[in-house]
């Protein structure tokens, strides 16, 4: 069979994307190599992959990607131009695999049995031998490799062969069940303990490495079952498993954690539970009284998790239970690690610097509205995360709402003096306000913040903010979606807000990047990813922002690039670069350059209810006794308060389910797919002008 060759799109990172790269496939060699272009294919290819023993498989994502997946563990994720393309590189590639891993599995003799100690593995500069010189952890545990019968040389991908890797794989779960029960056998203290660190390595690999096998001979079913139907049956996907084993409870130190029985339950505890099902409380949106609210005067501090080494072994023993791509929405990770606010209120601490916010409707032409819209996006993620800080909040419960607000004095609202408008509102304007509020002009702009949880599968918030005086909102809704990436978790903020400018008639909408928790072994921290948009359809003005996450080797920590253009002329307006926690430069298109010092930008204190005056399903009152415990140190009685609230959650869930009553939401409408507050300022405002203009 002749070789082919061509032009393919290879993904090589989230920094440079996508690469137009000339590919041969050398059918005689069993191999795929690609140069940088094809005049240079007679030089050394700039990568090489083994067909034999590979996995072929177009993606799901789009009609012209698809992934080459050797059994070295390496993988090319490639797009075509086309469907018709792909499906000539896929069959090809195909062909070729089948050719070269059969042709291996005839002139190959199965493996020869062999036993060996985990201990004969290791040196004596091992971190075990090293604590232990006079006995390595997992010494006495043997693992044995089994044969298959001889004289069972059986193609792959038969049916029988099959059978025997099924075989195989029930002996080794067999064996890998024992090391699991050996090693929780053991004392708790002593010597050799079942907490011992290298004991809990060894249970989290030989669990994850078992979910890996299981997947990839899910994988061989399903490519044997497209040989035997010449394709997939419609619709079939191959994606991971979910885990043998459940997550619903608590893990402290390797084993489930008891919690008190209901009578010995503190008072708080019980209160949590027995508040009422949300929808038998009153739906009804309440109008919340800015006068009400007080300046926070909450200031809880992030500690470093230095605790991450005393709860190791927790974590090591969640992490014997994931395997890669797991979605986590259903997993629940132990207390410590969790922020002392909710979800909703870190949605509302991206509001930090109103005046930001407020100035960019104080834009003087369509472009420098654009421009400041970006300046105040980037700035508000510093506050937002708090810092890098490598900390989770509180997962919202359905129902839950967050309400607060700021003021801002208007002097320090940036304003131009060509400007068509003041900082100050018209007289004509203070009429419409005094019509909609029913109060006089202040010397200070509102700005008013309201979040809600309207979903729990999927985990879906919303929120609005709005400046009534200068007639701007912003509404969004946001689907947080998390995955176990090994050392690491990935949040994926999925949905769209959109700013509304209602004295220009301008909306900008925009997306949210992707958040990670690295190195969660050792010393965690926090760095956003990914690629976000901001448009402005009305003025055909765009912003592209780059998140970048940090190389594998060198480069900067939280490094952000962006521009602004004009689309119709694709004119670059504004190029920022620099750290989205620490400094970032503007360069505007007349040559001038801004420097904007993130940990030196004021930030405004938000106002909120005192306690006393919250609802039960407000954020702050009901966390307050989660939220205590943390600061008290107690993670125990922190866990139990955050279990009684899940448990709650999950009975009116079920209880809902089995009476098909439907979650009905406070605030925010589902229009599409998306969410959208119930009562948005450019209703309320067309409905005052309306009203108004009947008057005169």
């Amino acid at each position: 069979m002749e070789n082919i060759y061509g032009y393919l799109m290879k993904y090589t990172n989230l920094v440079t994307g996508w690469q137009y790269r000339f590919f041969v496939l050398n059918n005689d060699a069993g191999l795929l190599e690609y140069f940088v272009n094809e005049q240079s294919r007679h030089l050394k290819p700039r990568g090489t992959l083994q067909l034999a023993g590979a996995v072929i498989s177009p993606s799901d994502e789009d009609s012209h990607t698809f992934t080459v997946n050797a059994a070295s563990g390496e993988q090319y994720k490639l797009r075509a131009t086309d469907a018709k393309e792909r499906q000539h590189w896929v069959s090809r590639l195909q062909i070729c695999t089948q050719h070269h891993t059969e042709a291996i599995g005839k002139n190959n003799p199965p493996l020869k049995s062999r036993s060996f100690s985990l201990a004969s593995q290791g040196s004596a500069n091992s971190p075990g031998v090293q604590r232990r010189p006079s006995q390595n952890a997992v010494s006495f545990f043997n693992v044995g490799h089994h044969r298959l019968p001889t004289g069972k040389r059986v193609p792959i991908m038969q049916p029988d062969h099959l059978v025997d890797v099924r075989e195989m794989m029930s002996q080794a779960e067999g064996q890998q069940r024992d090391l699991i029960r050996s090693i929780e056998c053991l004392p708790v203290s002593g010597h050799l303990t079942s907490l011992d660190q290298d004991l809990l390595m060894l249970k989290a690999t030989s669990m994850a490495t078992m979910n890996c096998l299981n997947d990839c001979f899910h994988i061989l079913q399903l490519q044997h079952a497209s040989q035997q139907k010449g394709s997939l049956p419609a619709g079939t996907t191959v994606s991971w498993l979910e885990p043998k084993i459940s997550l619903a409870n608590h893990f402290k130190n390797g084993a489930a954690q008891n919690f008190p029985a209901e009578i010995n339950k503190p008072a708080s505890v019980r209160e949590e539970q027995s508040i009422a099902e949300p929808c038998q409380l009153t739906r009804e949106p309440e109008e919340i009284n800015p006068d009400e609210e007080l300046e926070d005067i909450c200031d809880d501090k992030e500690d470093d998790l230095g605790a991450v080494e005393e709860q190791r072994s927790v974590i090591l023993h969640l992490l014997s239970q994931l395997k890669l791509g797991m979605d986590l929405t259903r997993v629940v990770l132990p207390t410590f690690i969790l922020e002392k606010r909710s979800l909703l209120e870190m949605y509302a601490d991206f509001m930090s610097h109103p005046d930001l916010f407020i100035a960019v409707t104080n834009g003087t032409t369509p472009e420098e509205r654009m421009i400041r819209f970006v300046e105040y996006y980037l700035t508000s993620f510093h506050e937002g995360r708090k810092g890098a800080i490598a900390k989770k909040p509180y997962n919202p419960i359905i129902g839950e709402t967050f309400h607060c607000s700021w003021r801002m004095p208007k002097n320090d609202v940036a304003t131009d003096a060509g400007s068509n408008f003041s900082a100050h509102p018209s007289s004509e304007q203070v009429t419409l306000y005094k019509d909609m509020e029913g109060q006089t002009e202040l010397d200070y702009y509102t700005v008013k913040f309201v979040a809600e949880q309207v979903s729990h599968h999927p985990p879906v918030s919303g929120f609005y903010a709005e400046c009534v005086e200068r007639k701007m909102c912003v509404n969004a809704h946001v689907w947080t979606k998390s995955k176990f990436l090994g050392m690491s978790i990935g949040v994926t903020m999925i949905g769209e807000g959109l700013l509304s400018l209602l004295e220009h008639g301008e909306e900008y909408t925009f997306s949210l990047p992707c958040a990670y928790a690295r190195s969660i072994l050792t010393v965690p921290w926090v760095e956003l990813g990914g690629k976000v948009n901001i448009n402005c359809a009305k003025t055909g003005y765009s912003a592209s922002i780059n998140f970048h996450t940090k190389p594998f080797y060198g480069g900067k920590l939280h490094r952000v690039t962006g521009e602004v253009k004009q689309n119709v002329t694709n004119t670059v307006v504004c190029r920022v670069q620099g750290e989205w926690n620490s400094v970032l430069e503007f360069t505007y298109g007349s040559g001038e350059t801004k420097y904007v010092d993130l940990t030196k930008l004021s930030v405004t204190k938000k106002r909120v209810r005192p306690l006393e005056k919250q609802g039960p399903f407000e954020s702050r009152r009901l966390w307050q006794h989660v939220t205590e415990s943390l600061r008290d140190g107690d993670i125990d009685k922190a866990t139990e308060h955050k279990r009684a609230l899940e448990e709650r959650q999950r009975n009116e869930e079920r209880l809902r389910a089995e009476t098909e009553t439907p979650w009905c939401t406070k605030y925010f409408l589902k229009e599409g797919d998306g969410w959208v507050y119930h009562k948005p300022l450019w209703k309320t405002v067309s409905a005052a002008q309306t009203q108004q203009t009947d008057t005169n």
